[in-house]
């Protein structure tokens, strides 16, 4: 083919993809996933109780337990946060080798995002089960409600354990009690603590809602629905004088404010108010469905 004949047709393929542009609508641009301003608004840590303290933001739990052998991390918020927290944790004392064991409720990215960064830093062990295990090892994606709405960097779990199984530190021993629903591995963690004096038993209860979920004849979590029967009751049966949730305001809490647990809920409130929900989204699924 001649050197004209080839700018001839570079012509035409030109002319015929400008007229295309010309006839339909551009694209839309890429949207970043985007949060509410209090899941990213740090704020003062402050004591929940002896070995107990809040140390993530606003609007997304991240607990530190300090104990004499070193510190445990449950939780840091979005992928972002790795740096507040480990200035928090400067700031009360925790220098990065003393963090010993990094924990989680659900491997979501507003929970789970800042986990990598903190294992790197710190040389901490995270401590995880098998079905969260696999969903940190991708960073979030192919999640079965969300896809790949909300990645992180890509977590490896050092130790899985088994429902009811304890890690302890320094005289405190954290309890896993699987409650799968929100993710199939989902996890919450209970330990005894001291405030004014007297026992307090707190419970780090893992997201119980279903936002959007679909829950009936879902081929990639067939027993979605039998698994939130089952969570609710385990969250009611939980040893809980105090409950703290991944994002605080799901359980009544206010961090940042004068009074930041006036308004908690009980354990049994938190599971009842979550299986009203639950079934008014199950009954209106339904009712779409027929």
């Amino acid at each position: 083919m001649s050197t004209f004949r080839l700018i001839v047709l570079a012509c035409v393929v030109s002319i015929s993809v400008a007229g295309a542009n010309a006839a339909e609508p551009v694209l839309p641009p890429s949207q970043a996933y985007q949060t509410p301003d209090s899941w990213r608004q740090p704020i003062a840590p402050f004591r929940i109780a002896e070995h107990t303290w809040y140390i993530g933001t606003a609007g997304l739990s991240a607990v530190l337990i300090k104990t004499p052998q070193g510190a445990v991390l449950i939780d840091g918020g979005m992928p972002q946060a790795a740096d507040m927290l480990l200035a928090r944790m400067r700031e009360l004392g925790v220098a990065p080798d003393d963090l010993k064991w990094i924990l989680h409720g659900h491997a979501h990215g507003d929970h789970a995002g800042p986990i990598a960064a903190i294992q790197r830093a710190t040389g901490a062990r995270v401590v995880s089960n098998a079905e969260s295990a696999a969903l940190l090892a991708r960073g979030g994606s192919d999640d079965l409600q969300f896809s790949d709405e909300i990645l992180y960097p890509p977590v490896h779990a050092d130790r899985l354990v088994q429902d009811g199984e304890i890690v302890e530190l320094g005289g405190i021993r954290l309890t896993a009690h699987f409650i799968p629903g929100h993710t199939p591995g989902s996890l919450s963690w209970t330990w005894d603590d001291v405030r004014d004096d007297k026992p307090l038993r707190i419970a780090y209860v893992d997201s119980v809602s279903a936002p959007g979920y679909r829950l009936l004849g879902n081929p990639r979590y067939p027993r979605v629905v039998d698994d939130y029967r089952r969570t609710f009751d385990v969250v009611r049966a939980l040893p809980c004088d105090l409950l703290l949730t991944p994002h605080p305001d799901a359980s009544g809490w206010a961090p940042g404010t004068d009074a930041p647990w006036q308004a908690a809920m009980t354990c049994s409130a938190y599971a009842d108010t979550a299986e009203k929900k639950f079934d008014a989204q199950l009954d209106a699924e339904r009712k779409a469905t027929r």
